[in-house]
């Protein structure tokens, strides 16, 4: 279905809350959110914001400036904001900055209107680029737009991406390289998406990476390993609960939204209990 009649129809065809479908108290000392890939295929948007509403997520990632109108509705925020450039032609090439750096402008504009926190940057795949040489190009980009995503009050989030298994030849694979070069940015508005899934396969150690790096971090992605699915513990080998705590121990003010693909049972009961694990 095409994403403007897709949007259009949700808009066309709101649903309310049953009886049944009360909110869910939780906690809260973490802010979680949810990706569109936790509600399985099938779902409209709309319902997916109701229901992630309903279950106590407070964010939505990596949606566009149209849906924004529905999000709103339910009291979604708009996390982590698509739209500006592609995975694998990121912000490491210079002759890309011109039209990436256009994108990246109106996006930091859009979403600061709707009341959002944060846009995504990808540093794009090496190609025969040297790690140094894409640094340098990535930090020359977002020292191009540090000044009005500072002034809007967005985060702009590098994400880290494991190259070993979903995304050949990406760049920014590594915390160590993705920290460098937000300290060569400097700018608090210039930070990295910490995606524990994708780290883990890259080098494991998540709790004391998260500790020595909390500084550098805007937002966190969630999903089990091996697989990519919920985080049963009988499965993966990522403890959530304990991360999730190291997190809030830090004193992190930012979101954590849940990105895996549900693979036991109903989508939405998966959704609460994971939410519940990171309920500490």
């Amino acid at each position: 279905m095409q994403r403007r009649r897709f949007v259009q129809g949700a808009l066309a065809a709101p649903a309310l809350l049953s009886a049944q479908e009360a909110k869910v108290t939780r906690k809260g000392r973490l802010k979680q959110g949810v990706c569109g890939g936790v509600f399985g295929r099938g779902m409209a948007f709309e319902d997916a914001c109701r229901h992630a509403a309903r279950l106590g997520a407070q964010c939505f990632d990596l949606r566009r400036p149209e849906e924004f109108p529905v999000m709103k509705k339910y009291g979604i925020v708009p996390t982590i904001v698509a739209g500006a450039m592609s995975l694998t032609g990121g912000c490491n090439r210079v002759e890309d900055h011109p039209e990436v750096e256009k994108k990246m402008h109106t996006l930091i504009d859009q979403t600061a209107a709707a009341g959002g926190v944060s846009v995504i940057a990808l540093s794009g795949n090496r190609r025969g680029m040297s790690d140094e040489e894409g640094m340098d190009n990535c930090v020359t980009f977002l020292n191009k737009v540090k000044a009005h995503a500072e002034d809007k009050g967005i985060s702009i989030c590098m994400e880290l991406l494991n190259s070993k298994v979903n995304h050949p030849d990406y760049m920014c694979d590594r915390t160590k390289w993705g920290v460098e070069m937000c300290k060569r940015v400097n700018s608090p508005r210039v930070k990295l998406l910490y995606d524990i899934y994708h780290m883990q396969i890259m080098e494991g150690d998540i709790i004391r990476t998260i500790r020595e790096n909390i500084a550098y971090f805007g937002h966190f992605h969630t999903a089990g390993n091996p697989g990519r699915n919920e985080f049963d513990l009988d499965t993966q080998e990522l403890n959530y609960r304990g991360i999730c705590k190291a997190i809030v121990d830090l004193g992190y003010q930012g979101y954590i939204s849940h990105e895996y693909g549900p693979k036991h049972g109903d989508p939405l009961k998966v959704l609460d209990e994971m939410i519940a694990i990171c309920d500490v």
